[in-house]
C-alpha cells in the first residue's frame, strides 16, 4: 500500500477517536451543543480521510509524486483547524470564527486538490507492475 495511503488511514482513525470521544462526552453531559463539530470531524476527518486513503491504495501510480502529499497536508490541516476552531465557536468563543473559515478554505482546497489528481490521467510509467492471478 503506498505510504499516503497509510498516512491519510492513520489520520482518519486519529479523526474517529476524537469524533468518538466528542459524541461521548456530549452523550454523558447531555449537552449537544458542539454536534455540528462532532459532525465534521467525523465526516470530514474519518471519512473523507478514509476514501482519499482508499483510492491512492487502488491507484498507486497517482500516490506517488509530491502532489498527493501536499494534498494530504493541506486537507489534513484544514480539517484539524477547522475541526477545533468550530467547536471552540460552538462553545462561544467567537474569536476562533476567523480560524473557521481558515480551516474550512484548506479543507475545500484539499478536496480540489483531490478532484483534480481523480480526472487527471495517471502517468503511464509510474504504474506498478501487479502480480498475476
Amino acid at each position: 500500500m503506498p505510504a499516503i495511503s497509510h498516512l491519510f488511514f492513520r489520520a482518519g482513525i486519529l479523526f474517529l477517536i476524537a469524533g468518538i470521544g466528542l459524541g461521548l462526552a456530549m452523550s454523558i453531559s447531555q449537552n449537544h451543543d458542539v454536534i455540528g463539530a462532532h459532525a465534521h470531524i467525523n465526516l470530514l476527518g474519518w471519512v473523507t480521510s478514509a476514501i482519499f486513503g482508499g483510492y491512492y491504495a487502488l491507484n498507486p501510480a497517482k500516490a506517488e509524486g509530491l502532489l498527493p502529499k501536499i494534498h494530504f497536508w493541506i486537507y489534513t490541516v484544514g480539517v484539524v483547524m477547522m475541526g477545533v476552531a468550530l467547536y471552540l465557536l460552538l462553545k462561544g468563543n467567537t474569536g476562533a470564527e476567523p480560524f473557521v473559515a481558515i480551516g474550512s478554505l484548506l479543507t475545500a482546497a484539499g478536496v480540489l486538490i483531490a478532484a483534480y489528481v481523480f480526472f487527471a490521467p495517471a502517468h503511464r510509467g509510474s504504474a506498478r507492475m501487479q502480480p498475476a492471478e
